[in-house]
C-alpha cells in the first residue's frame, strides 16, 4: 500500500466561519472545526440545527455567500493534498464539479422545475466531461437506471413534478455521481421521506461507494440512521465537535453527555416513558447521572383503545377521487382514498401511517373539508359533517383543527404573532374584545413554551421547534376537541421534536384532545397513538392497537414499514 492510500481524502483543518449581521457585527458559525475522511469510507456529521454542520459541507464545496460568509484565514482544507482555499477558483469549481459533490437535503428546492431532469443531469456531463447532447443523453439514461428511476428512458424527459420525493432524490444522486467523483457529500439527504424510501437510499448509497470507490460525508441529525452506515462519526454542537470516532465505539460507549442525549432523545423502540428526554434534560448537571440509567426505569405510558372509550368522530366508507384532464375532453379519476373507517374516541390518538401517496394527508384534509369528499360519512358527536351546509359547519370547524408539516408555509410571513393567534379568535367571536384576546394569547404562548416577548415578532425570528409551537397555539386559542397532526414533527431535530411530543402529550393530558396523528416516523408514531392505522395506495390494509401492531404485525405491507425502521423493528 502506497503513501497516498493511507493519507486521508479530505483533511480539514481549524476550520472557522462566521457571518457579518452588518458593518460591525458577526456570528460565528464554525469554531476551530478539524477533521478527515478517509478513503472509501462513510464519515458521519451529526448534530442539531445550527451546530455547523452544513455550513462545513459548503465551505469546502466553496458554495457560502461571498457576502456575508468569512472564512478565517489560518483554515484549510486538502482534498487530495491539494488546498482548496489557496486555489485558483476557476481550478476549485472544477475540482468541486468533478472529484466533489454534493446532494442536498431538499431537492425539489435544487432541481430546476422548468427543465427535464435528463437535461439537468446532462449539464454535469456537457459542464465537466465535454461530452455531446447524445452523449451526455445516453450516459443520463444510464445513470438514472443505476440509481433505480423505473422506465429511465421514458422518465429522462420528464419535469421534477412528475416524480416522488424519492424518485427526485433519486436523480440528485444521479447528478452527484455522473462524473464519478471521489467525495460524496450528502446534507440530510433522506430527513423528510419515508422510512421505506429513506432505506432504498441508504442501500443505494452504500451500493453506489462499494462499486465507485468513494468516500462519502453523511450529515444528519438522526444518530440511529447514523448506526447502520458510518465507519466514523463526528458530532457537532454550537459550530463545535463534541466528540469524534470510530461509529462502535460511538455507540457502544460515548464520552459526551451531548452525544448520550441525541441518542436519548427518540422515541425508544421498547419501551414508552411518560416524558422524553430532551438534550437540555440530559445536559443538566442535576441530571447526568440519567445519561446511565436505562429509559425504562421510568413510568411507563399505557396506550390503547377500552370498550368504554366515548366516540368523538366516526368515519364510516370515506372516499376521495380526484380529476384530471385526459386529452381535450375526458378526464381520468385517481382514487386517493378507497372506503376508509373508524373511530376516534374522546382524548385518544389515533396514528395514521403509510408512505407518500398512501392517502394520509388526503383523509385530513377531507375530514376537515378543507378537500370536499367523494363518498361516505362523517360523524361528529352524532352529525354528518360532511353534508351539513356550510354555514352549520361554521361551529364544527372551530373544533377541529389542524397542524401542519411546514409551519413556515403555514404561518403568515407578514403576520406577527399577535395577529397570527388573535385572527382565529376574531373570527370565531371568541373574547369580547382585544383586550382579553390578547390575555388569552398570554396564556396559550406560555402554555406552549413561548415567552412574552414573542408576542410582537414575526414568524422568521423563530427557530422550527418555535415556529410548530406557534402554529398549535394557534390552533389552541379555538379550544378544539380534535387536533389533526399532519407530518408536525417531522423535520425537527429531534431534541425539538422530543419538545414538540412532549407538549401535544401534555396538552391532551390537561384538555382531553383527540388527535390524528399522521406520520411516516412510526417511531414517533407507536410513541404518541393508541390505535394505529396503515394505508398503502388509498386503502386500510391493517388497524389494531400500537402495541398489538407493532409487537404482531399481520399484513406483509406493515411488515414491510417495521423492518424498513433504522436501528430494526420496534
Amino acid at each position: 500500500m502506497n503513501s497516498t492510500e493511507t493519507q486521508p481524502l479530505l483533511s480539514v483543518r481549524n476550520l472557522r466561519v462566521a457571518f457579518r449581521i452588518d458593518k460591525k457585527n458577526s456570528v460565528d458559525a464554525v469554531k476551530g472545526v478539524s477533521f478527515d475522511i478517509p478513503r472509501n469510507k462513510t464519515v458521519a456529521l451529526v448534530g442539531e440545527s445550527g451546530s455547523g454542520k452544513s455550513v462545513s459541507a459548503l465551505a469546502v464545496m466553496g458554495l457560502l455567500p461571498q457576502e456575508t460568509a468569512v472564512i478565517d484565514s489560518r483554515s484549510s482544507v486538502f482534498f487530495d493534498e491539494q488546498d482548496l482555499f489557496v486555489m485558483p477558483s476557476a481550478q476549485r469549481r472544477a475540482l468541486c464539479g468533478k472529484r466533489i459533490s454534493m446532494i442536498f437535503q431538499e431537492p425539489m428546492s435544487s432541481l430546476n422545475p422548468v427543465f427535464t431532469v435528463g437535461w439537468q443531469i446532462a449539464e454535469v456531463l456537457r459542464v465537466h466531461l465535454g461530452m455531446t447532447a447524445n452523449e451526455a443523453r445516453s450516459r443520463t439514461v444510464a445513470l438514472l437506471d443505476e440509481v433505480g428511476i423505473p422506465d429511465p428512458a421514458i422518465r429522462v424527459d420528464y419535469y421534477p413534478g412528475q416524480l416522488s420525493g424519492g424518485q427526485q432524490q433519486r436523480v440528485m444522486i444521479a447528478m452527484a455521481i455522473a462524473c464519478e467523483p471521489q467525495l460524496l457529500i450528502a446534507d440530510e439527504p433522506t430527513t423528510a421521506l419515508d422510512v421505506t424510501i429513506q432505506k432504498q437510499i441508504i442501500d443505494l448509497l452504500q451500493s453506489l461507494q462499494v462499486r465507485r470507490q468513494m468516500s462519502i460525508l453523511f450529515i444528519t441529525h438522526d444518530l440511529t440512521l447514523v448506526a447502520e452506515i458510518a465507519d466514523h462519526v463526528i458530532v457537532m454542537r454550537e459550530g463545535s465537535i463534541q466528540e469524534q470516532g470510530d461509529a462502535q465505539q460511538i455507540f457502544e460507549q460515548p464520552t459526551h453527555p451531548y452525544t448520550k442525549a441525541l441518542m436519548l432523545c427518540r422515541p425508544p423502540h421498547d419501551t414508552r416513558p411518560m416524558r422524553l428526554l430532551t438534550i437540555e434534560d440530559v445536559m443538566r448537571d442535576d441530571a447526568a447521572s440519567a445519561t446511565n440509567a436505562p429509559i425504562e426505569h421510568s413510568a411507563h405510558r399505557i396506550r390503547g383503545y377500552a370498550h368504554d372509550d366515548t366516540p368523538l368522530l366516526v368515519v364510516k366508507h370515506l372516499q376521495k377521487s380526484f380529476y384530471m384532464r385526459e386529452g381535450f375532453f375526458g378526464q381520468r379519476e385517481f382514487q386517493a382514498v378507497k372506503d376508509v373507517s373508524f373511530t376516534l374516541p374522546r382524548g385518544k390518538t389515533l396514528g395514521i401511517v403509510g408512505e407518500s401517496g398512501s392517502g394520509k394527508t388526503t383523509i385530513g384534509m377531507t375530514l376537515l373539508r378543507l378537500h370536499e369528499p367523494t363518498g361516505g360519512e362523517v360523524l361528529f358527536n352524532g352529525e354528518n359533517i360532511l353534508t351539513m351546509p356550510y354555514r352549520h359547519f361554521f361551529d364544527i370547524k372551530r373544533r377541529m383543527q389542524i397542524v401542519f408539516q411546514n409551519p413556515f408555509a403555514s404561518l403568515n410571513p407578514r403576520f406577527t404573532v399577535a395577529d397570527i393567534l388573535r385572527e382565529p379568535m376574531r373570527i370565531h367571536g371568541i373574547g369580547e374584545d382585544d383586550r382579553e384576546r390578547t390575555a388569552l394569547c398570554f396564556k396559550w404562548l406560555e402554555r406552549v413554551g413561548l415567552p412574552v416577548e414573542a408576542f410582537h415578532r414575526y414568524p422568521h425570528e423563530f427557530s422550527g421547534g418555535q415556529r410548530q409551537r406557534i402554529a398549535i397555539a394557534r390552533c389552541l386559542t379555538l379550544q378544539p376537541e380534535i387536533l389533526v397532526c399532519d407530518e408536525s414533527v417531522s423535520a425537527l431535530d429531534v431534541s425539538v421534536q422530543a419538545q414538540v411530543l412532549n407538549l401535544l402529550q401534555d396538552l391532551q393530558d390537561d384538555f382531553g384532545i383527540s388527535y390524528i396523528f399522521i406520520s411516516h416516523d412510526l417511531s414517533v408514531v407507536r410513541y404518541m397513538a393508541d390505535q394505529v392505522m396503515v394505508m398503502h395506495q388509498g386503502e386500510v390494509v391493517e388497524m389494531a392497537n400500537s402495541d398489538d401492531l407493532y409487537r404482531h404485525p399481520q399484513h406483509v405491507y406493515t411488515k414491510t414499514l417495521l423492518s424498513a425502521i433504522p436501528g430494526g423493528k420496534p
